[in-house]
């Protein structure tokens, strides 16, 4: 018999999250190891009227892809995925990793020429979101191998997975609408606002929010959700910040991550581990050096890291800084292949918008 939990989380995804109508198409990307809740989400969608595409990926597949492709290969755009993304209405994508570390001893310059090679048909994808002509969302299946990653077991893994989405609750999309009033009511104190001072412990960072737009984050996009982002001036960013937490991408960590900006710039960069790494992934593109997002976490029933950024970005307490490429309905302008999104403890810091303390230690004050 099926977790009644993930018969729950694929009535939320459908309905709340993708609003899925009589006759959309929508793909369903997911995995076998996630087939108990692919099978809800089917169901859900098929019974809300949609036509259904299943993209079931290989366990391992990706691995050897880029050990043994060529560059011709590494290049190549499916037309397939192409032409999701240009014309269907819903994507749903679900992770449900085999190894999270599968890619981590790949070349990291041939994991930059792949996405490099995959930009304009992510920057369709954003652009058709912004648009509200492409609804997509992202969310996990628990396995083992998140579950370690998360250092917990697997049942408490899965508890903390839905407890994060709040499917514990009665009506979660209740609790998902009132989380969404506090986040609005925090982005209509920033409208129209312009400089940001960020200072603390790990970060002594100005830049300026003129003419950007803070969005939402409840559960539409991402699931579980809880953040409020922007897209900062993107010559606007300066001074320094310093990423405690590890930063994971495409399988490979990165330790002790510091920046420096100097003109929004990244001119600088250093790490404990994996620097290479780091210094090849800025070097995707011109955009891979400037910031495309600064998120605030709002989602305080996250009380733990777990090297998953879906759920790490969301603490409560922390914001994070994406490299790369910017959302396009928060005004934000830079394009890149890369979007690497950084987290950063906010204990002991605060944030001064046009002279006025926005957040402190952790907590907005407003």
């Amino acid at each position: 018999m099926p977790d009644p939990r993930v018969t729950k989380l694929a009535q939320v995804l459908v309905h709340y999250s993708l609003e899925i109508k009589p006759g959309q198409q929508m793909e369903l990307r997911t995995s076998p190891l996630a087939d108990e809740f692919s099978l809800a989400i089917y169901a859900e969608a098929i019974q809300a009227g949609a036509h259904v595409v299943i993209q079931n990926s290989i366990p391992g597949a990706e691995e050897i892809f880029y050990k043994y492709a060529t560059e011709a290969q590494l290049d190549y755009v499916s037309p397939l995925h192409k032409l999701t993304v240009e014309s269907f209405d819903a994507i749903m994508y679900i992770e449900a990793e085999h190894n999270t570390r599968s890619l981590s001893g790949i070349n990291p310059r041939r994991l930059a020429r792949g996405r490099k090679a995959r930009a304009p048909i992510s920057k369709v994808l954003l652009d058709r979101s912004a648009n509200n002509e492409l609804r997509w969302c992202f969310t996990v299946y628990p396995t083992h191998a998140m579950a370690q990653e998360a250092d917990m077991n697997l049942a408490d893994y899965q508890d903390f997975v839905y407890h994060s989405g709040l499917l514990d609750e009665p009506d979660p999309v209740a609790a998902w609408r009132k989380e969404l009033q506090r986040q609005q009511e925090l982005i209509s104190w920033l409208h129209d606002k312009d400089r940001v001072i960020l200072k603390g412990a790990n970060i002594d960072l100005t830049c300026s929010i003129k003419e950007r737009r803070f969005m939402e984050s409840a559960g539409k996009y991402n699931f579980p959700d809880g953040e409020i982002f922007t897209g900062p001036v993107e010559d606007s960013v300066n001074g320094w910040v310093r990423f405690r937490y590890p930063a994971i991408y495409d399988g490979q960590e990165v330790d002790d991550i510091e920046l420096w900006f100097q003109n929004g710039k990244i001119i600088k960069e250093q790490a404990s581990k994996g620097q290479e790494f780091l210094t090849a992934l800025l070097n995707t593109d011109a955009g891979a050096r400037y910031l495309g997002e600064w998120g605030i976490g709002t989602n305080y029933q996250i009380q733990r890291f777990t090297k998953n950024m879906l759920f790490d970005e969301k603490i409560g307490g922390t914001i994070h800084l994406a490299v790369g490429a910017s959302y396009p309905e928060t005004g934000g302008k830079n394009d890149s292949g890369l979007h690497w999104d950084m987290l950063c403890d906010m204990a002991e810091s605060e944030i001064i918008v046009d002279g006025e303390v926005f957040y402190r230690n952790g907590k907005p004050v407003v």
